[in-house]
């Protein structure tokens, strides 16, 4: 049945009833001639008979003669291009003939490597799209345009996936969740992000280019989205998203700096307009207050120059630039020297300075002894300004246990005041430059390079009262590998805890 159903079979039937029906015919026109050619009528039959063999013999052989020339090439023809279909394209026939069957081989090969070729410049193409895709720091995320995720790289997909998981207004798109498709039980594709959705609906309904600004609570990210079109119709959008948070937070904290400067400048500079103007005027009637006028011109002056070296060494140390001398350090003596230099200045104030050290010495091997000198006046200078009379100020230093994930031994030091303590809101800011907590809690006096009188007072920060001390503090600290936080209950005081390691 097979065979028959082949072109050689129906070529081969049909070669058989032609030969049929020729000797019917033949037998017909020479039915009359048979008595006298042949005088045995068997003879006749035998003559038929031979003559039906030698036929059907002959057009077997045919029809197997044509069968490898013509069905074998279409089998195998058949079979290469199922082959295709399944991806090999390696397939090839290398049938060799100078017939039709043979110049349709030659071209099905041809267009087989022609098609090879495609598929490998295709897969190329796309392993360098994937490529560029994956290295970009840049997350892309493309969209068809029912707003379905159809294809991101690595930073999309963690950008979709964090989105996703946050909670947001319910939007149609959002509350119908990714489709699924029964067929093959996948998602076909999550909905569109939240935080893009204004401007996906922009970009389709207006087929151009958008760009925009976003933000998802913390971050703040640039949008590009462009559409994409298929025969002028716009079949969705790839969108280019960049992490500009840390360029925010500059921006921020570069007005922030010129508006601070400026205001910590201000009040000195109206201070030496207005004394000097008083001396050009010869308001003063005596030597004594022509003297009293000189002074505070000076101690504004030398106001503005610590605000200028303060300014100097914090873009310093922000920059790296930060030089550490390398040598051990006596941490029990350093104390004790820090006690001794407040000592005066404390009694004045009717404030008891107190130290706590252990009975064996503390050192560390690798450490800047001036600038960790400058961290311990700083944090002892703001708790003297912050500590009213009759309360206490406690310098502590020991040996700390190592925290979660450090094996080397770290020493605390402790810098503990009774003063009026700092608001919860205020503790995570009080190490950014200029950051003035509540100036009632601040009082002026005349500690060792300090500013006196209103002009102190203005102050809620250390550093000279150049509103720098703690930023200053915070760089030497990490500079040496160790950490410094706060805490403070108000109306009971605040303790700065500084860890750094013996051995770096």
């Amino acid at each position: 049945m097979k065979l028959l159903n082949s072109v050689v079979g129906k070529l081969w039937a049909t070669i058989i009833l032609l030969v049929a029906v020729v000797l019917m015919i033949l037998g017909l026109f020479l039915l009359e001639y048979i008595d006298m050619a042949f005088s045995n009528s068997n003879d006749v039959k035998h003559l038929f008979i031979y003559t039906g063999v030698i036929g059907f013999s002959l057009t077997t052989f045919f029809a197997f003669f044509l069968s490898t020339k013509i069905t074998q090439p279409l089998v195998r023809l058949r079979d290469a291009a199922e082959r295709l279909t399944r991806g090999d394209y390696d397939a090839r026939l290398d049938y060799r003939s100078s017939d039709e069957i043979g110049a349709l081989a030659n071209s099905f090969d041809h267009m087989a490597d022609q098609l090879q070729n495609t598929v490998r410049d295709l897969n190329h193409e796309k392993e360098h799209l994937s490529s560029v895709l994956r290295s970009m720091t840049d997350a892309v995320i493309t969209l068809d345009a029912d707003g379905r995720v159809i294809l991101t790289n690595p930073q999309g997909e963690r950008l979709v996936q964090e989105w996703g998981a946050l909670e947001w207004s319910v939007s149609p798109s959002a509350a119908h969740g990714p489709e699924h498709d029964l067929s093959t039980g996948q998602d076909i594709g999550a909905p569109v992000p939240e935080p893009l959705e204004g401007v996906f609906h922009s970009v389709v309904r207006e087929s151009k280019e958008l760009t925009d600004v976003i933000q998802v609570h913390q971050g703040v990210w640039s949008v590009v989205m462009t559409p994409l079109y298929t025969n002028q119709q716009v079949r969705g959008a790839v969108a280019v998203l960049r992490d500009i948070t840390e360029e925010h937070k500059l921006i921020k904290l570069r007005n922030d700096f010129v508006a601070n400067v400026s205001h910590e400048l201000r009040t000195p500079l109206s201070m030496l307009q207005g004394y000097s103007e008083a001396l050009l005027d010869d308001i003063a009637d005596s030597p004594e207050q022509r003297r009293e006028l000189a002074q505070v011109i000076l101690d504004e002056s030398l106001r503005m120059g610590r605000l200028v070296h303060n300014l100097l060494d914090l873009a310093r140390m922000e920059a790296g630039h930060l030089v550490m001398k390398e040598e051990e350090v006596n941490v029990t003596n350093l104390v004790k020297r820090i006690v001794r230099k407040f000592s005066t200045v404390t009694r004045e104030h009717e404030v008891t300075l107190h130290m706590e050290l252990p009975a064996q010495e503390l050192l560390i091997q690798e450490a800047d002894e001036d600038r960790l000198e400058q961290v311990l006046t700083n944090l002892t200078d703001n708790a003297l300004r912050h500590t009213p009379g009759g309360k206490a100020i406690t310098l502590r230093a020991t040996m700390a246990e190592p925290q979660v994930g450090e094996g080397e031994p770290q020493l605390l030091l402790q810098v503990s005041d009774q003063g009026e303590g700092i608001p919860a809101e205020d503790l995570p800011y009080i190490f950014e430059r200029f950051y003035k907590a509540d100036k009632a809690r601040t009082r002026g006096f005349n500690g060792p390079g300090q500013a006196t009188g209103d002009a102190a007072a203005d102050d809620a920060t250390l550093g000279g009262g150049t509103g720098l001390g703690l930023a200053i503090v915070k760089n030497i600290v990490e500079g040496h590998s160790g950490t410094i936080k706060a805490t403070s209950t108000v109306g009971q005081g605040t303790t700065f805890s500084i860890r750094l390691p013996v051995r770096r």
